[in-house]
């Protein structure tokens, strides 16, 4: 049997958890702005997945793992986002700069996207997938329609041309060094 919310149910549903999902996103992230996209993402999710929900099990242990499996995403994509210095210092305003304007005072950042922008559109898809969206390979495969060994592959490939212009930046750097 297949199942569906009304908007009423869905109403309902969302009132009577908004606050435990917020409150267990909250305590993982810290961050109130994560926890409202959490909470937010969670009951988007909750809504289109219903018709998967198991009605013979209580409902909250469903909601929790959907709550949790959310948290991780967005706090993968964090931590890349982190590692990128995309955020700002600025802890108290807890929202996000613009993104070219963080790039422009960012040297390395700006670097590294300009790599990127210059791999094959195949090799740009699956980096931005899985490391700035937080996809898994799986769900990057998905996503893109291909199988999950071609992703690892794609993965690989972009990988590989990553770290040969990485090195062909420092071989100039070095031999600039040697002129010098």
């Amino acid at each position: 049997m297949i199942l569906y919310l009304n908007e009423s149910q869905a109403e309902e549903l969302f009132s009577e958890f908004r606050d435990y999902v917020y409150r267990t996103a909250l305590l993982l992230t810290k961050s109130r702005s994560l926890a409202d996209d959490i909470t937010q993402e969670t009951f988007i999710r909750i809504l289109t997945k219903y018709h998967t929900y198991d009605e013979t099990k209580p409902i909250k242990p469903w909601i929790y793992t959907i709550t949790i499996n959310v948290t991780r995403s967005i706090m993968r994509k964090q931590k890349w986002m982190d590692r990128l210095s995309i955020f700002t210092d600025n802890i108290e305003d807890d929202r996000i700069n613009s993104l070219e304007d963080i790039f422009m005072h960012n040297e390395e950042v700006r670097e590294i996207w300009e790599a990127v922008k210059g791999l094959s559109i195949k090799s740009r898809e699956i980096l931005i997938l899985h490391f700035y969206l937080g996809f898994t390979l799986r769900e990057s495969a998905d996503v893109l329609g291909i199988p999950e060994g071609t992703a690892k592959s794609r993965m690989n490939t972009a990988l590989k041309q990553l770290r040969r212009l990485d090195l062909k930046k420092f071989s100039h750097k070095g031999e600039d060094a040697v002129e010098g």
